[in-house]
């Protein structure tokens, strides 16, 4: 529990220090989404890399995407995706219906305008660890009623 609570603090942390460190040119530009979504591409580097030492290689994209829906969003955000589609062309939505990192917003559509800045590392975090298997993608989130979000990513090797 403690874990989580820390995580979820850095996260905000993290969030208001990229944007609060900006210029104005810099907010409005979106360059704070990508400084945060190259953070989390480093962080799902790094723990796709130590997650997956022991495991044996997978046999297919679908494979790979239950992996991330499954063991590695289970470790970092203590549950497993709630639902996972594809159209077996290289695009995948994963959706998860209480997502922690939005958890603490109002559920009201106020802050709806702010769930980007919420969810850029965390698509980014995606999208590195997509790569350290071998997959280069494009991630991107939508969210349209908090806390609910769904992450698109759309493989570019298929």
């Amino acid at each position: 529990m403690a874990d989580e609570a820390l995580f979820l603090l850095l996260h905000n942390e993290m969030v208001s220090g990229v944007y609060k460190s900006a210029e104005q040119g810099e907010v409005e530009n979106g360059r704070c989404i990508t400084k945060l979504e190259n953070m989390g591409f480093r962080v799902g580097q790094g723990l796709i890399e130590r997650f997956t030492k022991d495991t044996a290689r997978f046999k297919d994209e679908l494979d790979i995407m239950k992996f991330i829906c499954k063991d590695f969003w289970t470790t970092v955000f203590k549950k497993q995706i709630d639902n996972l589609r594809t159209n077996h062309q290289g695009i995948y939505v994963l959706q998860d219906n209480k997502f922690r990192l939005l958890t603490q917003m109002s559920a009201g559509k106020q802050y709806l305008e702010h769930a980007s800045k919420y969810l850029a590392f965390t698509c980014g975090l995606i999208r590195g660890g997509l790569s350290n298997l071998g997959i280069k993608s494009i991630v991107t989130a939508e969210v349209s009623s908090m806390p609910a979000c769904k992450l698109n990513s759309h493989f570019l090797n298929v």
